[in-house]
């Protein structure tokens, strides 16, 4: 529980994986099945004697692994270096963030089953809780405003919820979530906290905060080159097996697998995951205090005038900085549009494009992309206006060259489209 937590130090003591001819690398281990040297031991797998959480499996020299859905050893090694970044017991990848989190909130929950969830995510997620489930699972959604501990337990309460579903950062408002609090909450009513960190690795531990099991969209900032879809659960040992279950597993059943030569290039862009999320954040807090000094509408936890700047700051650990995303609202969908599309066409400063975690910037109008499944009503309750930029800043070119091209930028749009 402690803020002292080093994910960095804690990932570099986690074991290192030699290559199978003795490489500095892991090796891939590309087979789907896997063979056994002794017929009666194929039983023992089925039976969940042997694998690799168990103990006796480890020290076996007959193997343990069965088939690649269910285990694979790349992509099981990279889910532990996960699992040491996030302070969990264990952690395993999936083929994408969404198929993370439809198998745990599976995993947890039976047709019937309710959800509690903030009514501020992601847009896919929004739409999988709001519509998906309902319709194919029978599971239901009770959406609240975690701002308002009261509306919290009032949902958990009427609705004898198996999840209270969060993210840690919220997309795009950047709203903090008060995980030692909504962790009390939830477990006071039986409930299991569920953190998507996306939007802040390194920065914050959910689980050591009190959270049951963590969830990453790795596409973003974990993979950092927008270049593959890729998704991680970090928690206890029992439930990560679990979702490997081969009766029940929803990551076993459900199928959505890590290809495991992705799961070894995504092992050899964590160890400096650190030094990425340190340099983004950096930037964005210059970007976020030139903008409100400019007297621009700029939301950052970061900036002291953010209201959750202090809850942030406590739940912390140290050295990361506060993320490397941030709002900028232009009053209208029109100013927004010119703004990025001078930024983008006229000068280098970044694209438009949907996603986050890039080396270079990325530039979305949340309400017409990532939160478009959302209702105007819906992102009005969210606080998600129509000329809301969310910018992930990237970290190429040098910081005075990436203001100088938004200086410009806004000071066009002021010149053609009038000042706000």
């Amino acid at each position: 529980m402690s803020k002292k937590f080093d994910p960095v130090a804690a990932l570099a003591d986690s074991r290192h994986e030699f290559g199978e001819h003795g490489g500095v690398n892991l090796s891939i281990e590309a087979s789907t099945t896997f063979t056994v040297m002794a017929a009666d031991e194929m039983p023992k797998i089925f039976r969940g004697e042997r694998g690799p959480f168990s103990m006796q499996a480890r020290n076996a020299t007959g193997g343990c692994y069965l088939y690649g859905r269910n285990f694979n050893p790349t992509v099981y090694t990279f889910g532990r270096m996960l699992a040491a970044m996030e302070g969990t017991e264990a952690g395993y990848a999936t083929a994408s963030g969404l198929g993370a989190i439809s198998a745990v909130l599976m995993q947890f929950c039976n047709s019937g089953d309710q959800i509690v969830a903030s009514k501020t995510i992601y847009g896919g997620t929004f739409a999988l809780l709001k519509e998906f489930f309902p319709l194919k699972t029978g599971v239901t959604t009770t959406f609240v405003d975690l701002g308002k501990p009261e509306e919290v337990e009032a949902a958990l309460q009427a609705t004898k919820a198996k999840v209270l579903y969060i993210e840690s950062i919220a997309n795009p408002t950047l709203e903090v979530a008060d995980i030692p609090a909504l962790a009390e909450i939830a477990h006071r009513h039986g409930a299991a906290l569920i953190v998507d960190n996306t939007f802040a690795p390194m920065i914050l531990s959910p689980v050591r905060l009190g959270a049951d099991v963590v969830i990453h969209s790795v596409t973003k900032y974990i993979s950092g080159a927008s270049d593959v879809i890729a998704g991680a659960v970090c928690g206890s040992e029992a439930f990560v097996y679990s979702l490997m279950d081969l009766h029940v597993g929803a990551l076993m059943l459900l199928g959505p697998t890590m290809d495991p030569k992705i799961a070894h290039e995504l092992t050899l862009r964590l160890p400096h995951l650190g030094l990425r999320m340190r340099e983004h954040s950096a930037r964005a807090l210059a970007f976020a205090q030139r903008l409100a000094d400019r007297g621009a509408k700029v939301c950052y936890p970061g900036l002291g005038s953010h209201p959750h700047h202090e809850l942030l700051t406590r739940q912390m650990n140290d050295g990361f900085g506060f993320g490397g995303l941030f709002t900028l609202d232009l009053g209208s969908v029109e100013r927004a549009n010119r703004l990025m599309e001078i930024l983008q066409n006229q000068h280098s400063f970044g694209f438009m494009a949907v996603s986050l975690g890039y080396f270079e910037t990325l530039m979305s109008c949340s309400g017409s992309s990532t939160s478009s499944e959302l209702t105007e009503a819906e992102q009005k309750a969210a606080g998600i206006s129509p000329g809301l930029i969310r910018i992930s800043i990237g970290l190429t070119g040098s910081l005075e060259q990436r203001w100088t091209q938004m200086l410009d930028a806004l000071n066009q749009v002021d010149r053609q489209l009038g000042s706000q």
